[in-house]
């Protein structure tokens, strides 16, 4: 247990460090003569899904299925519930110079739960752990569709050179849903290979997600793009993440109780409900054509947030497994 939570607390570090990284040694565009980092990127974006189409187990779907309830909450959650909280501020920040912050914050709200971190956190926590694989599993390929169809409606208003519809759609497909199709239908034959490597597997995931933030920061600081970002903004923006978050678990909580369910399932539905997604946030700044000057603001919420749930469940995870 102690080896999980250094290793995840090494990934935030490691995440800091590229952002000082960015600052210090920034990747200037002529070193991809020497090395294409972008390239090294968009195949690992689309590994990243290959391996998750690999690693998707059908069998543990369809088994839990039958516990709709649950599953319905959860997406609730992560797709309804997160977008409508962030909306309600919509018109405040409509026409002045917080919308984009907020069309960044809109962007975390959008995305999917996160896969291995609330499957571990559910396990710690003695919750329903088939459920919990259930609803990260369908979150991300639910995300594929939701997170590009929520984000449709802002991203107009906000990215002045972004990719058309039609280009985010061809880049969805080539780097997202053939990727996990592909690997859907190879499931069988490398399931046992990807099972043993489990673990490099997940080193993968995160040395892309690294690459990701070390590139934008490296633009951001290239550009000058943090002037543009006021401190009180920013700390709005840390205060706004973590509020957030806790509004989302406790009303996820509270209808828990309404519906009468275990303690495992609300274990669960909280925890899978209240979680979004790094890896899935770091691949759609570059899958949703964002423009390079905004890619930082996008990434931002993210890392905030994602740090702040994996500090905050890993302390509450053990402190329920201790009430049991």
């Amino acid at each position: 247990m102690n080896t999980l939570f250094n290793r995840q607390n090494l990934f935030l570090i490691l995440l800091i460090l590229m952002v000082i990284a960015g600052k210090l040694i920034p990747y200037k565009p002529h070193y991809n003569e020497i090395f294409n980092l972008n390239k090294f990127i968009d195949w690992g974006i689309a590994g990243i899904f290959l391996l998750y189409g690999l690693k998707l187990n059908l069998k543990e779907v369809v088994k839990d299925i039958s516990n709709w309830k649950l599953h319905l909450l959860v997406q609730f959650g992560t797709f309804i519930l997160f977008p409508m909280l962030v909306f309600l501020f919509y018109p405040l920040a409509k026409g002045n110079t917080w919308f984009p912050l907020w069309v960044a914050v809109f962007f975390l709200a959008a995305l999917p739960s996160t896969v291995s971190s609330s499957v571990v956190m559910v396990s710690i926590a003695k919750g329903n752990i088939t459920s919990a694989i259930f609803n990260a599993s369908v979150s991300g390929l639910i995300g594929i569709v939701m997170t590009p169809l929520l984000m449709s409606f802002f991203l107009s208003q906000n990215a002045e050179s972004g990719a058309h519809s039609t280009e985010i759609i061809a880049q969805l497909l080539i780097k997202v849903l053939l990727p996990i199709i592909l690997g859907i239908l190879l499931n069988p034959i490398f399931r046992n290979l990807v099972n043993r490597h489990s673990k490099l597997i997940g080193e993968f995931d995160r040395l892309i997600i690294l690459l990701i933030v070390y590139e934008s920061f490296s633009g951001a600081f290239i550009n000058r793009i943090f002037s543009t970002i006021p401190t009180i903004q920013f700390i709005w923006l840390t205060l706004a993440c973590i509020a957030l978050f806790f509004i989302v678990y406790e009303i996820i909580k509270f209808i828990c109780h309404r519906l009468n369910f275990s303690r495992e399932d609300t274990v669960t539905a909280t925890f899978c409900g209240s979680k979004k997604s790094l890896v899935h946030g770091s691949l759609f700044v570059l899958v949703l054509g964002i423009p390079d000057e905004s890619k930082v603001l996008f990434l931002l919420p993210i890392m905030i947030y994602h740090s702040f749930q994996l500090f905050y469940v890993s302390w509450l995870a053990n402190k329920l497994a201790k009430s049991v």
